[in-house]
């Protein structure tokens, strides 16, 4: 088909369009802290979210470790200095290479896509966003469900 004739706003046309979230969950309560971005995940994006989860910790009085997997935006050289101020109140512990399972973000993921975008289509990303964020919002309280999934090691 020459390019003139084709439709340009033909429904099987894939449209690229995407969204990025950062998340992280407290294993003692469940609560469920996340950050949505236009795009992917980078090390930038990455950078802007620590601050957040600095800040949904600063009145605890422990120690607080955050797990991250050895994704190229988590150990980024753009938040080291962040990353270093932060400590040693607040650090990073960083998992063992191809070790999702050991990742208890990663089944807060998995849920999330069993809940939410399994067998579902979405015609617009803003509905897609709106499916996903509502139970987001609920787990910001903190969650049962997510408390046990994410102990169960």
């Amino acid at each position: 088909i020459p390019p003139e004739a084709r439709d340009p706003v033909s429904p099987h046309q894939a449209t690229r369009k995407q969204a990025g979230c950062s998340g992280a969950v407290r294993l003692a309560g469940g609560r469920f802290r996340f950050q949505r971005q236009a795009g992917r995940v980078s090390a930038q994006t990455c950078w802007t979210f620590l601050p957040l989860l600095r800040r949904a910790c600063r009145n605890s009085r422990r120690r607080i470790v955050g797990i991250a997997d050895k994704a190229s935006f988590h150990h980024a050289v753009l938040h080291k200095d962040s990353r270093q101020r932060m400590a040693p109140g607040f650090e990073w512990s960083f998992l063992p290479p191809y070790s999702p399972e050991l990742n208890p973000i990663e089944r807060v993921w998995k849920l999330t896509r069993r809940l939410c975008l399994q067998n579902r289509h979405f015609p617009l990303l803003e509905e897609l966003i709106h499916n996903v964020e509502n139970p987001f919002e609920r787990w910001h309280r903190g969650n049962r469900t997510l408390r046990r999934l994410c102990t169960n090691i």
